[in-house]
């Protein structure tokens, strides 16, 4: 199978910091890949490169076919790479039906007014917001924010979604309707690229996980091999004790 995601080699510098490291990982059509690692790993930074925000400083970013290291956030969009982001960004002086619609337009398909108004008014629905239309954005709750963000990018109808902390600052029901929204929109088709600190949520979604520690990728694999290793215990977990107990919990 052809990785719909090639990530090969990918640094990022800021002066003298190395942010990421010579990080590879792939991402298959239809899989969840989880990436956790310690407050100030490069996390969001590597997301900020694969979808354009920064510029690497090497290696190389293949997305459907196409190399896309270097180019907009625009473009990348086009391609069908959509994202959220860890401090919600929406529109407060739009309502959530023009918000999603903005997603819509500037898509993949980038779709005319009346179109992307239909598409929005589907993904609402999809994701549980089919009453909220016409709220304004500054009105929804840390929750309702989230999944406007999640709703805004899927309507940009994207082949990877990228998900940064989607589940921070929730309640353990919101938790667990985003996990349940989350697995959906994997069932629909769309591979998921995730950041998240919540250990359980991610042990039980991801197919694989990548760790990153000081830039650096410190293990790949799955669920129950991550939460086993040696070195992601020491580095990330700090308990040797959790690891068990998280797999537990995911059976």
């Amino acid at each position: 199978m052809t990785p719909l995601l090639e990530v090969q080699n990918v640094t990022k510098r800021f002066g003298g910091l190395v942010a990421v490291s010579n990080v590879s990982f792939t991402i298959n059509e239809g899989e969840i890949l989880g990436l956790i690692g310690p407050n100030g790993a490069g996390k969001t930074t590597l997301f900020n490169v694969v979808n354009g925000v920064y510029r690497s400083d090497g290696g190389s970013i293949k997305f459907d076919g196409h190399e896309i290291a270097g180019i907009s956030p625009v473009k990348v969009v086009h391609l069908g790479l959509a994202r959220t982001h860890q401090i919600v960004q929406p529109l407060n002086d739009m309502t959530v039906l023009e918000n999603v619609t903005v997603g819509a337009c500037f898509g993949r398909e980038y779709l005319g007014l009346a179109a992307a108004r239909a598409v929005a008014r589907e993904v609402l629905e999809r994701v549980g917001m089919g009453t909220r239309t016409n709220l304004l954005a500054r009105s929804l709750t840390i929750a309702g924010k989230k999944r406007l963000e999640v709703a805004r990018a899927l309507a940009a109808k994207p082949k990877l979604l990228l998900l940064d902390e989607v589940l921070a600052g929730l309640n353990p029901t919101e938790v667990s309707q985003m996990i349940d929204l989350i697995r959906s929109i994997r069932e629909g088709g769309v591979a998921v690229f995730m950041i998240e600190h919540l250990m359980q949520a991610v042990m039980n979604l991801s197919n694989r996980i990548v760790v990153l520690n000081f830039g650096q990728k410190l293990a790949e694999g799955r669920p129950e091999e991550v939460a086993r290793d040696p070195q992601v215990i020491e580095a990330y977990l700090g308990d040797p004790h959790i690891a068990q107990k998280l797999m537990e919990k995911a059976q």
